[in-house]
């Protein structure tokens, strides 16, 4: 997890990206960001806060804040969270209130491995690229029928 004392910044000589915290309940957090590093690597910028049970929530909220500043490489950033309408999200809003800042909620594996991809890109085009993954790999099958 990043925080304030503990910045992750890109090393010196790379372009800046766009940074990323995740937000989620429980442990999600944590094991998103180390399975997407699992599938493209070691991802500076990145940051993970966990929200447990019976959590200070304005201590929650100023942490989401600071993590945002943290990662904040001056191509803007998406705040992760796992659901709409959870502590996560909710408590994610105000760091989500500056002109560069987009928050990306009901987030799964592919939608974020397509984020950590596309940092290079735009905001809203890095967004809508992990938004599209997102959808696209969600599926069902019925094996025993073949379809």
């Amino acid at each position: 997890m990043t925080s304030a004392s503990d910045p992750q910044r890109i090393p010196e000589g790379r372009p800046a990206l766009i940074g990323i915290v995740i937000v989620a309940h429980g442990g999600l957090a944590k094991e998103y960001k180390s399975a997407v590093e699992h599938v493209v690597g070691a991802q500076p910028g990145i940051s993970a806060i966990s929200i447990e049970n019976n959590c200070d929530r304005a201590g929650k909220e100023a942490e989401i804040c600071l993590a945002a500043e943290d990662v904040d490489q001056g191509r803007g950033v998406v705040v992760v969270t796992d659901m709409f309408g959870g502590s996560p999200s909710n408590l994610s809003l105000m760091a989500c209130r500056p002109d560069d800042r987009r928050i990306l909620y009901g987030v799964n594996l592919p939608a974020l491995i397509k984020l950590a991809k596309s940092r290079h890109k735009s905001l809203p085009e890095a967004v809508r690229d992990a938004t599209e993954a997102g959808r696209k790999y969600i599926d069902s099958r019925n094996l025993s029928m073949g379809t």
